[in-house]
């Protein structure tokens, strides 16, 4: 709503409202909703202007829900083909048992870069690890931590959700945002890694009933050989653009195919080197119907990025950071932090630090790629906690209690911790 300004009080009102509705368990997009509409009227909007706030809002983020729907053509090929599955087993196969916390970190991460969600990722790879942890005697506690930290290495280089949003939040191509994504990513494995090893002996172990996986329940998954063709093609088709960039090739830095179009071309190449083009149609449904809950939550996190954007919210906060003497580049990192927080929503945390103070972290002279990476990671630090269903999705994949659960969530904010510090140093001030 051009001319309209919301008071930064209406801002942080309708967000609090919004965190307590979640933690309440109202469905996360009503409670985004009526966080933005109870802070507009707050902050001084009229109840037409409220309604113009939402729909500006919403419509900033239909961008990255086009996207997003489009990955699902991908994620659904991965899941319901066996892909992936084969991937995460031929990983700790090739490991063994002695380096089982790295060969299962490995194999969440790589099963997340390739455009599966990471809840699904732990998913398929939790069985493996509970049977792994009980032969190897290995803690619940240092297998979630390795299967939670690889996915979230994995998850900012993938063309997931969450790196869609960080690229259309700063209009970059996603193909830039995964790269860039690289080095902190590769902290980020080396530290799950070396804190998992450290806690393999602490907290609860896994029983025999618990680590029951059979292999020859896994017949009609296709060989790797075929299992790899889709994220393949998609990590190809993705890094033309970049790779034309860096080598100064002209042509290759002039094909710009957005990731709307290379990720279901990508599912489908996968589909029919697997031999299942007959399933096209039941998983590309599967893949959309798992987007869907995502879609909603974008959407209702645009709502309230809408209150945000439209409030002076972002100036303040930045008047703050000023005054207080910090560096400005920190202002991108902070608020993928405190977003995700609130939100327990990787994805969400980006949509809402992107819409709601990605201009302001630009007026600070932060480039557009570094501030993406460093929103990005930012959000990986703090996301895990249980007002989310990645938080519950995992307790019970790993057959924790909440109290275990919690028990995970400040190795998790380590990992995220070291890639967000990276990511800051390297973007932020080195280059």
């Amino acid at each position: 709503m051009e001319g309209l300004m919301i008071g930064w009080y209406g801002a942080l009102a309708g967000l609090a409202l919004a965190i307590i509705l979640i933690l309440k368990k109202l469905n996360p997009v009503y409670a985004l909703f009526l966080g933005a509409i109870t802070g507009a009227l707050i902050g001084g909007a009229n109840l037409e202007e409220t309604v113009g706030v939402l729909v500006s809002g919403t419509q900033s983020v239909i961008g990255t829900v086009l996207r997003v729907l489009a990955a699902g053509v991908l994620a659904g090929v991965m899941m319901e083909s066996g892909a992936a599955e084969t991937i995460a087993q031929a990983i700790v196969k090739k490991f063994g048992g002695s380096k089982a916390i790295l060969a299962l970190t490995l194999a969440t991460m790589l099963i997340t870069a390739v455009g599966v969600f990471i809840p699904v990722a732990v998913l398929i790879v939790a069985p493996i690890a509970l049977s792994v942890g009980n032969k190897m005697g290995i803690s619940k506690l240092a297998l979630l931590v390795a299967l939670s930290g690889g996915g979230k290495a994995g998850n900012i280089i993938s063309p997931n959700p969450n790196t869609i949003a960080a690229a259309r939040g700063f209009e970059l191509d996603l193909s830039h945002v995964m790269l860039a994504g690289l080095l902190p990513a590769v902290f980020g494995l080396a530290v799950t890694v070396i804190v998992a090893s450290l806690l393999k002996k602490k907290g609860t172990m896994v029983s025999g009933d618990e680590a029951q996986y059979s292999e020859n329940e896994n017949n009609d998954y296709p060989p790797l050989g075929r299992a790899i063709v889709a994220p393949l093609v998609a990590i190809v088709l993705l890094m033309i653009n970049p790779i034309g960039s860096l080598s100064g090739i002209e042509l290759l830095s002039n094909m710009k195919v957005d990731a709307l179009y290379i990720l279901p071309i990508a599912g489908i190449i996968g589909l029919l080197a697997m031999g299942k083009g007959n399933k096209m149609l039941e998983y590309s449904a599967s893949g959309l119907n798992k987007m869907t809950a995502t879609v909603l939550i974008l959407i209702g996190a645009g709502g309230i990025a809408g209150l945000i954007a439209a409030s002076d919210l972002s100036t303040q906060v930045v008047a703050l950071i000023e005054g207080s003497g910090i560096a400005g580049t920190f202002l991108a990192p902070i608020s993928g932090i405190l977003m995700a927080a609130a939100t327990a929503s990787t994805s969400t945390g980006v949509i809402l630090a992107t819409g709601s103070f990605g201009q302001a972290v630009l007026n600070m002279g932060t480039s557009p790629l570094a501030a993406s990476v460093m929103v990005h990671t930012g959000a990986t630090v703090i996301d895990s906690l249980p007002q989310g269903n990645y938080f519950h999705v995992t307790a019970d994949s790993m057959k924790m209690s909440i109290k275990q659960r919690m028990g995970v969530v400040p190795y998790e904010a380590i990992v995220g911790g070291t890639m967000t510090i990276v990511a800051t140093v390297v973007y932020g001030f080195l280059l």
